[in-house]
């Protein structure tokens, strides 16, 4: 790649420099004589060293350009007030989306608990050694009587 010595300088480019050298002037540091003769020079310079020679003994910013960077937003009444908007507002849509989770995963239990109050709570069955009958389908009568406990021996 090409030093940046050699390479050639646009308009805007001398603009700037013509401009860094009227402030120099405004601040004290260039006589009038001496900005006509940099001016002169800065308009008939063609390469970025040319430029920079007009400029060397000057303190500032180097002729490179620098792109701006975009600056954080600064904490306005504008933005205090957004925030206080905004922040009621998002947590209550977090708040929703929470309820409908919970509930979504829920409904499967309250689905079991449904069904058993609907289907299993009334039938009551014995499930013992030898027995495979429900106690809801017979009658008092009908129920096979108790055995006396066997002796220990």
């Amino acid at each position: 790649m090409a030093r940046r010595a050699t390479l050639r300088a646009s308009d805007e480019d001398r603009d700037q420099i013509a401009e860094r050298l009227r402030k120099a002037t405004g601040e004290g540091r260039l006589l009038a004589e001496e900005l006509e003769e940099r001016l002169e020079a800065t308009f008939s310079a063609r390469t970025y060293g040319e430029l920079d020679a007009v400029v060397a003994d000057l303190p500032g910013v180097t002729t490179a350009r620098r792109r701006e960077r975009p600056r954080p937003l600064a904490p306005g009444p504008i933005n205090v007030i957004a925030l206080l908007i905004l922040a009621p507002v998002i947590m209550s849509l977090m708040l929703a989306a929470a309820v409908i989770v919970a509930m979504v995963f829920s409904a499967w239990g309250a689905l079991l608990i449904v069904g058993w109050l609907l289907f299993g709570r009334g039938q009551r069955s014995c499930w013992g050694p030898g027995r495979h009958y429900r106690r809801s389908l017979h009658t008092a009568s009908q129920w096979p009587a108790r055995r006396a406990p066997r002796p220990w021996i």
